[in-house]
């Protein structure tokens, strides 16, 4: 009697043990799945951020500017006279963006739709959406975060400017901010 009794509690614990491993293969694959689901999250929350944080550029202004020999400056509109154009915008204000110094890259194009590159001040990024690229200038922004940022410089090509449409392209990680357009005009008789 004492035996039977044994196996019968053994036979209880061989079942009672069968679907404790049952459940724990089931609150594996669920733990699995969770995991799964908070690391799919996360990385789509990280990303969402990161396009979040791009800043962006808005009253691009592109003023062609005639120094004189004692250093005063005058606005032009015609090719011959500019030499230097000055590239001025608004970083709107954006409440992802941490603060801090900011790399934007500026690409010219020259009337013939070619990127202006000069020696020193030039190079290559990656952008999101065209792959690598050249830009003619680099500037460092010190930005604010939730603040308005004026941002101005000028650029100066080696050569003479040519009459026709620069455009400017403004690029922020690795996406385009903005872009703005100046045309300059061939001189008249007495420019």
């Amino acid at each position: 009697a004492e035996v039977a009794k044994l196996k019968a509690e053994n036979q209880q614990l061989t079942t009672a043990n069968q679907q404790l491993s049952t459940e724990k293969e089931q609150l594996s694959t669920a733990k699995k799945q969770v995991e799964d689901n908070l690391a799919a999250t996360e990385s789509e929350k990280n990303r969402l951020q990161d396009v979040a944080s791009t800043l962006h550029a808005s009253n691009i202004n592109i003023t062609a500017i005639n120094i004189k020999g004692s250093g005063s400056e005058k606005e032009t509109n015609t090719a011959k006279r500019a030499d230097a154009l000055r590239i001025s915008f608004v970083i709107d204000e954006n409440r992802i963006a941490p603060s801090g110094p900011k790399e934007l890259y500026v690409i010219v194009y020259n009337p013939e739709g070619q990127v202006v590159s000069t020696p020193g001040t030039s190079g290559n990024f990656n952008t999101r959406d065209d792959g690598q690229k050249t830009y003619t200038s680099k500037v460092q922004v010190n930005y604010e975060q939730g603040k308005i940022t004026p941002v101005s410089f000028d650029w100066k090509q080696e050569s003479r400017y040519a009459t026709g449409q620069y455009k400017i392209e403004i690029y922020h990680n690795g996406y385009k901010i903005g872009e703005g357009y100046k045309t300059l005009k061939k001189g008249g008789l007495f420019s």
